[in-house]
């Protein structure tokens, strides 16, 4: 079987596509409520972003990335069950931006606009959504989107 037709490749390139759309539109929210209403909050301007994407994600991560594993039956424990997990995600997300921001004093008057930008950057998108696509992977793999029993007895069956 080639690595096309594994289906947790394909599902893990999935999730990071639908993860790389999100953060461009968690990009998008945040910075646009950041530069204008919540100028002076930007741990909620990147919570109020990241809760948008959230939602954007839940539709593609169901009609999409784990289309295979999508049980109508399923469907309210697997709402609930995504936005448990994603909640704890942008808990997750947001807490190197307030550790940056709130702890190392990393905003401005202590340091300049350019490196707080700087700052917030790499703590919030970059190393926030790294710790979070990781968890939020293995946790919606895991207890969301599970394997159905009778697939995993065909694989073993099969081998």
């Amino acid at each position: 079987m080639s690595l096309r037709e594994n289906p947790v490749v394909v599902r893990a390139l999935r999730f990071l596509g639908v993860g790389g759309f999100c953060f461009i539109v968690t990009l998008a929210v945040n910075y646009g409520l950041k530069f204008t209403v919540l100028e002076a909050h930007p741990t909620t301007a990147f919570l109020i972003a990241n809760t948008v994407a959230t939602v954007v994600s839940y539709v593609l991560s169901r009609q999409y990335t784990f289309q295979d594993r999508n049980d109508a039956y399923r469907k309210r424990i697997q709402f609930i069950g995504f936005f448990v997990v994603s909640g704890l995600g942008i808990i997750i997300n947001s807490a190197p931006l307030y550790v940056s921001r709130w702890v190392f004093g990393l905003h401005t008057p202590n340091i300049s606009f350019l490196a707080q930008e700087t700052a917030d950057f790499i703590s919030g998108p970059v190393i926030g959504t790294a710790i979070a696509m990781v968890f939020r992977w293995w946790a919606l793999h895991k207890f969301v989107f599970p394997e159905d029993a009778k697939a995993e007895e065909k694989v073993e069956l099969a081998a």
